[in-house]
């Protein structure tokens, strides 16, 4: 296995594991640990994707790293932002 695969099966993982706990309805889209593990597994993901040069997956890895961070950034409290 190269590096980029390594990379990517974590990616792919926490992007699963997200996935199948909010099946269950064990982790809602509400929570901020639901939204990290999208945000570090699609940056994972478009990472593996950039070491193979394959550009269009690291664009939709990049969305996606963008959408989970608005909403991660939704779930902290306005006084740690302004502090």
């Amino acid at each position: 296995m190269s590096i980029s695969d390594i990379i990517a099966s974590i990616g792919v993982s926490l992007l699963l594991i997200a996935f199948f706990l909010n099946l269950k309805k064990i982790m809602g889209t509400d929570n901020k640990w639901y939204s990290g593990l999208n945000i570090v597994g699609a940056a994972l993901c478009g990472y593996s994707s950039y070491l193979i040069a394959f550009y269009p997956f690291v664009i939709l890895e990049a969305v996606w790293v963008l959408a989970a961070l608005s909403s991660f950034v939704k779930r902290v409290p306005r006084e740690t932002i302004i502090k």
